[in-house]
Parts: C-alpha cells; sequence; structure tokens
C-alpha cells in the first residue's frame, strides 16, 4: 500500500471512530459517495462555513449574501449551458467492470510525467546544490524538455477532442498512450460515451402533468438571477459581489477519495460584479485574496499552489485553481474564474428581461462582467481534516493522535473534566460549564481516568482541557491543559474566558 493511501485510510477510519464523518445509510450497507457528518464534523463544518462568511461578507462593505432555491426553474439550465454540455466522458474497463473519467485517465498521465520532471529537478538541485539553476535547467535539459514536448502533445489532442466532442480521439488518445485500468492493470477498454452529471426529478402533484426540473448542480446561477434583486434592494454600485453558501448535486461517474468528490456536496461561492474590461485586474486580486484566506487557517503555504488553466471554459476569459496536497496529492479546492458577462447575457437571451446595472459615473447601462471564486466546503473541510491529523510520539514512549486544528475552527472550544465523579467536583465542573457554554462549544466529560480523556479530547482536536480537583474547591483555581503543548497551569476560574479569547482572537 502506498503511503499517501494509508495516511488517507486512517484518517477516514479516525473521523468515523471519532464523530467527524460516517458513511450515509450506514445499516443498510452505505450509498455510493454520499456521506453524514457527526457531532464534531458538523461544528467543524459550520466554524469552516462562518469563517467564510465572516471574511467574505462581514469583512468587505460591497459584498452581501442570499440564500437561493435548489428547485429552479428548468430554463435556468438551458441559458446556462448544462442541459446540452454539462457532460463528462465516460469509458469502462471490460476486465475489472470499473469505470472511469476518460479526460482525467490522460490527465493522470500528464501528472506522472511531471512527476517525472520533479524528480529530474530534485536530483539536479542535490547534485549542484546552491549553484543551481532551476529555470535554466528547466529550459536546457534535454530529458526535461522531451517530457515538456510529451505533455504538450497531449494537451494538443486532448482539448480539442474535449472540444469538439469527439469520443474515439479520446479512446485512442487512451490507447495510443498505452493507459491501464488503475485497479487491474487491463488495457481492455470500451468506446467512450458522454454521461450527463445533473440529477432530475419532477415537479407537480400527478406525475403525468409534472414538469421535469433538475437538482442544481452548482450554486452560482441561483446568484446570477437574482442579480438585479439583490443589486437594486441593496442599492448596490459596481464593483460588488454576492455571496452564498449551499448545497449542489451532481451524477458523478467516478466519486471517490472519500468527501473529495461527492454526488451531494456543498459550496460557498461569490461572484463580484464589475466593469467590462477591469475583469482581469479583479481576477488577480481575488487571486491574491483567496490565498490569504486559506494561509489564514494556519495552515502552510507549501501545502497550496495556484494552477492556471491552459483549457479555459467556454465562459471564461482567465481561470486559475488554489489546489491543496492532499493526502492522494495536489487537487483542486477552489476555482477563480473570469466568468466575462456569459452568465448575465445568456439569462437576459432566455428570458428575455434586462439584465442590466445603470453606471452613473459612466452615464450607460451595461451587463456587467462576473469574477467568481467557487470553494468546494467538503473539500475544504477535508483539506483541513487531512492537514491536522497527526500521529506523536511522547517522551515517555507513548503514541497520541491529536487534531491540531486551528482553534477558530476546533469543533469544540473548551472540555471540563471532573478530575473524580465525587466530592462535588461534578457539580463544580457543571458550573463552569454553564458559564462558558453561552460563549463557546464547550463539552463535559467524567468518564474513564483523566488521562484517557486527555486523549479522547486531543483527538477531536480541542484546544483546551480545564480540569476540576479538590483544590478548584478550596481556592477556586483550575488546572488548563493546552492540546498542542500538553502544558498545564494553574488560573483562576475568573481567567478561563480570557485565557480562550486570546487564542481565538485570529481571525480572516
Amino acid at each position: 500500500m502506498a503511503k499517501s493511501e494509508d495516511i488517507l485510510k486512517k484518517i477516514i477510519s479516525h473521523a468515523k471512530e471519532y464523530g467527524f464523518v460516517f458513511p450515509s445509510s450506514e445499516i443498510y450497507d452505505g450509498l455510493s459517495a454520499v456521506y453524514d457528518y457527526g457531532q464534531y464534523g458538523v461544528e467543524l463544518k459550520n466554524n469552516i462555513k462562518d469563517y467564510w462568511w465572516r471574511s467574505m461578507v462581514q469583512h468587505h462593505e460591497n459584498i452581501v449574501g442570499i440564500d437561493s432555491a435548489i428547485f429552479m426553474h428548468p430554463t435556468i439550465w438551458k441559458a446556462s449551458g448544462h442541459v446540452d454540455a454539462f457532460n463528462d466522458p465516460m469509458i469502462d474497463n471490460k476486465d475489472s467492470k470499473k469505470r472511469y473519467r476518460a479526460d482525467v485517465l490522460i490527465e493522470d498521465q500528464i501528472v506522472k510525467i511531471e512527476g517525472k520532471i520533479k524528480k529530474e529537478v530534485d536530483k539536479a538541485r542535490k547534485r549542484f546544490g546552491d549553484s543551481f539553476d532551476e529555470e535554466k535547467y528547466l529550459s536546457e535539459n534535454p530529458r526535461v524538455l522531451g517530457y515538456n514536448e510529451k505533455i504538450e502533445g497531449i494537451k494538443n489532442r486532448l482539448y480539442p477532442a474535449m472540444d469538439g466532442n469527439d469520443l474515439e480521439a479520446i479512446r485512442q488518445l487512451i490507447i495510443d498512450l498505452d493507459i491501464a485500468d488503475p485497479v487491474s492493470g487491463s488495457k481492455n477498454w470500451t468506446d467512450v460515451r458522454q454521461f450527463n452529471l445533473m440529477f432530475s426529478t419532477r415537479i407537480g402533484s400527478l406525475s403525468e402533468t409534472s414538469n421535469e426540473i433538475f437538482l442544481r448542480p452548482e450554486t452560482a446561477q441561483g446568484i446570477f438571477v437574482n442579480f438585479l434583486n439583490v443589486q437594486k434592494t441593496a442599492r448596490m454600485k459596481i464593483p460588488f459581489g454576492i455571496a452564498q453558501i449551499g448545497k449542489a448535486f451532481r451524477n458523478e461517474i467516478v466519486a471517490r477519495q472519500f468527501i473529495f468528490r461527492m454526488r451531494e456536496f456543498e459550496q460557498m461561492e461569490m461572484q463580484f460584479f464589475v466593469r467590462p474590461g477591469e475583469e482581469l485586474k479583479w481576477f488577480e486580486y481575488w487571486k491574491e485574496e483567496r490565498m490569504k484566506w486559506h494561509l489564514s487557517m494556519g495552515i502552510p503555504a507549501g501545502k497550496y499552489r495556484f494552477h492556471d488553466h491552459d483549457k479555459l471554459a467556454h465562459y471564461a476569459n482567465a481561470a486559475s485553481d488554489i489546489e491543496f496536497d492532499f493526502p492522494f496529492g495536489f487537487k483542486e479546492l477552489e476555482g477563480i474564474h473570469s466568468r466575462t458577462d456569459f452568465d448575465l447575457a445568456a439569462h437576459e437571451q432566455y428570458s428575455g428581461k434586462k439584465l442590466q446595472y445603470f453606471d452613473p459615473e459612466l452615464n450607460e447601462s451595461y451587463v456587467p462582467f462576473v469574477v467568481e471564486t467557487s470553494l468546494g466546503l467538503d473539500r475544504t473541510f477535508l483539506s483541513v481534516l487531512s492537514h491536522a491529523y497527526t500521529e506523536e510520539k511522547l517522551e515517555d514512549g507513548s503514541e497520541r493522535v491529536v487534531m491540531h486544528f486551528s482553534p477558530v475552527l476546533a469543533p469544540i472550544k473548551a472540555t471540563i473534566l471532573p478530575l473524580i465523579k465525587k466530592d462535588g467536583l461534578p457539580e463544580k465542573a457543571l458550573q463552569i460549564f454553564d458559564t462558558l457554554k453561552f460563549d463557546y462549544m464547550c463539552q463535559y466529560d467524567e468518564k474513564d481516568s483523566i488521562g484517557r480523556r486527555y486523549r479522547r479530547q486531543d483527538a477531536i482536536g480541542t484546544p483546551y482541557c480545564i480540569t476540576v480537583d479538590h483544590q478548584t474547591q478550596e481556592d477556586n483555581t483550575v488546572t488548563i491543559r493546552e492540546r498542542d503543548s500538553m502544558k498545564q497551569d494553574r488560573i483562576g476560574i475568573d481567567k478561563i474566558r480570557t485565557v480562550i479569547d486570546e487564542r481565538l482572537k485570529t481571525d480572516p
């Protein structure tokens, strides 16, 4: 088993054992690529949402939030292009019976070649030391140049085939690249077929008179169709943004890697409306701002990178992803896209209603251009979870698993522990719990030895454990234990809130 696969399995097991994420419908053997968030998972998820909402809406005077419906008029999805073009190329392996996205199989080959380039660079850096000129090496080394030429050759065949819906050309590229099934190693492939990702249902009281509608595959369209409603009622002037957190649904061909790719997921999106011609300036602005936000969660910069798109979506004139180094490698976490005026113009055309902004400074009306930031909440949850998961060997030879969450995001901020379950200590501990529960998500725990309780709180990522003992009854002091250092201090009960507040000052 690869080390990365081993780490991911440990994270998945930990998430279930400690109440972060459960397989959905587990007592009925589960439902593929659908998960439930447990008691600590929902708190972590809510904290991430709140952290994003405050940074995006509360901290910007020109961004407001909405919550649009999941069910929307079906013509919206015609206008957006989803009905006709929201497809993925699907291919099956005849021997393993496994199904894959054909374009992902090919893109994985590109990633493998890029990995070979990285190995060449790493070897050269070790060989030449401080005198190593990476830029020169990349531009002159014959082996690296050969790898890059191969990558360009693949892209020059893949992207035109995708744009032209040439499924046979995609299959032929898989054959020419000698791509094998990652599971079985077989190269016995079916033809490539298109697969529409939208879930459909029917609305109406009688099935024979009902209309087909769709579960939304993205949240952005709910913002676009409410553009004028928000602009007029909030009296917004361009540039301004509309933010939204909500569920979306995609019938993914291959849903895998835990909660990274699910059929029911949650997005945190902001559409920023700007003057035509100024979109690329704002595109660069939001790239920088969004990276700052990710780093503000206490995760090191080396875990993130930008990936600028070579192939742009039909609606975009610039696009970049913020990728995160998950246990299975760098994958997309957030997309920043300059969507031009495609969406508003399309809804104008299909609805017959004007979606324009009158700019008093220019004394003219126009359809605004849009810069989008679209972040997967579940993927952000997984990035936070996977970075936090740590196995530590302590000085006494024992081991612990600790979740090093930023205190702002931690599901439980403090747990109150009576040293023993008698002598009035539980009653005193509950009094402290009652004074803190209105300000923080707290927990009371009296089961097992104090050492085991500490380990349990480490495993769910609680920054502080507050222990009530016999001395507490004498001088109103408690022992407060810090999660990361395991340092313990004696403080007055009246100082508990001050200590916790200091750790929670971090803000986006």
